[in-house]
């Protein structure tokens, strides 16, 4: 038999990149519940918003005195910064469960909570007044913003808002020249492995993909580029009725780890040929209340013995050549669209970074841990790359700040349900002009032609193996207009 010839010049390298992990804020070192109230987060959410606030309002409105709610006088113009809080009359209750009229509960329960009767109230130390006028709209705050108002009392003992001022986007590190060709970053979210709707074999192909054991050398060249795997929350999913029982027959013990297994096997195929991030989700096993802390290395004894694998925090923060990106596995996004309206969900993600805190219904719909001494879900630089996971459908949008900040903001679908993966690529067109584009990957299982609201992308390359194939879509995205 005649050995084979391996051409060297042929072997590919695969990129490498600078990584820089910016999770410690979200890092809880000693976890402690010694009676602590969650006012005390409140508490140090309004002090590091109103002194950032107090230093806008000068070129805001800077004929008007600052008073607190307390300080009010009737029909004097001021301006007045708390913390909002939104009455609402569909709002869920613990207490609901032992009303007399619980019967006349609805068995489904709403998406959305809003009610036409829904007002805000603004609080501070000194006290708290109702808002009203049409310059300020419940459906769009939420409780737990931070914002500045001017307006004044009326005689009917509300406040009457004649203007909102926001914190606006914060300030953002400029984006780096990036020389040579591009590298790419995926992004993918809810494999939900163990759950009725998932395929492993579906997320093998895109393991394939990504490890550069599919495809012709144009595309294994182009996975030769991709230097960072992010996985955003919820990558397996514990059949509920083995979680009833405290006591597991040993045939159970078994089924419930069955996911984590296989996940373990997958990643680590991964993790052996490149830096892999996985995220906890609210269907994982994790600690339910934000920051989740970084799911425990024993659950993945195979792909943990590469150094290239990182357990990370929801949300995660991290650099990538100077590239900063910032994500959650999706809650904050969910409980948005709860509690108010937007037309869509990068809408919710928008208002997140001008209000600059990632999840602003923490703790009162949001469950977080009681921080006392800080609320770590506060933005203090702008991302240059802002995701959200476990979403219903893949969107991105260029979000530009009064400062010249860009935003890239990409919903990652749930890949169960979709077969979509976000793949993010830097690179530059001249020394002055730069862009984060996007590769959409989509994988679908016995289908030969794409989905029609699809078919308006390029379809850079098809793939197909037994009865399944793989459709990779160009979606070029320039980062500067």
């Amino acid at each position: 038999m005649e050995s084979m010839d391996i051409d060297p010049e042929n072997h590919l390298q695969r990129k490498q990149s600078l990584y820089n992990s910016m999770d410690e804020k979200f890092e809880i070192q000693k976890e402690m519940y010694r009676g602590q109230q969650y006012s005390q987060i409140y508490f140090a959410r309004l002090h590091m918003m109103r002194t950032l606030l107090y230093s806008l309002v000068p070129n805001w409105k800077p004929h008007l005195p600052v008073c607190t709610v307390l300080g009010l006088e009737e029909g004097k113009e001021c301006i007045i910064v708390g913390t909002l809080y939104k009455q609402m009359k569909l709002k869920p209750s613990i207490l609901d469960e032992y009303s007399k009229e619980r019967s006349a509960t609805p068995l489904v329960k709403p998406h959305n909570f809003m009610h036409p009767d829904d007002h805000l109230v603004l609080e501070d130390e000194s006290g708290r007044v109702k808002l009203g006028g049409t310059m300020i709209t419940p459906s769009v705050f939420v409780t737990g913003v931070v914002v500045a108002l001017h307006g004044k009392e009326t005689s009917a003992g509300y406040f009457l808002v004649q203007d909102v001022l926001d914190a606006g986007l914060p300030p953002q590190t400029e984006l780096p020249l990036i020389s040579g060709e591009d590298k790419y970053v995926v992004f993918v979210s809810g494999l939900s492995i163990g759950s009725s709707t998932c395929n492993p074999l579906q997320f093998q192909l895109l393991v394939d993909h990504i490890t550069g054991h599919l495809g012709d050398e144009e595309e294994q060249g182009i996975a030769a580029k991709i230097v960072h795997v992010v996985i955003a929350g919820n990558s397996v999913e514990i059949p509920h009725g083995l979680l009833n029982g405290q006591n597991l027959a040993s045939k159970d013990q078994s089924r419930l780890s069955e996911p984590i297994k296989e996940l373990d096997i997958l990643l680590t195929q991964v993790a052996a040929g490149l830096p892999l991030d996985i995220m906890p989700g609210p269907n994982d096993p994790a600690n339910f209340a934000l920051p989740q802390q970084p799911l425990n290395r024993c659950l993945f004894p195979g792909s943990s013995a590469y150094n290239t694998f990182r357990s990370c925090s929801n949300p995660h923060s991290f650099e990538l050549d100077n590239i900063s990106f910032l994500g959650t596995s999706g809650q904050n996004i969910d409980d948005l669209e709860k509690y108010s309206e937007a037309k869509d969900k990068l809408a919710f993600m928008e208002r997140t970074l001008r209000w600059r805190h990632l999840a602003p219904t923490a703790p009162n719909t949001l469950g977080c841990y009681p921080f006392t001494d800080r609320d770590p879900f506060l933005i203090e630089s702008c991302p240059h790359v802002y995701f959200a996971g476990n979403q219903e459908k893949y969107e991105t949008r260029l979000l530009k700040g009064s400062e010249g900040q860009l935003v890239r903001l990409i919903c990652i679908p749930k890949f169960c349900e979709t077969g979509v993966a976000v793949v993010v690529s830097s690179c530059i067109f001249s020394a002055c002009s730069k862009f984060l584009g996007l590769r959409t990957v989509l994988v679908n299982l016995k289908m030969k032609t794409p989905p029609t609201e699809l078919q308006n992308r390029d379809l850079a390359h098809v793939y197909m193996h037994a009865h399944m194939c793989v459709y990779v879509y160009m979606c070029v995205c320039p980062y500067s207009s």
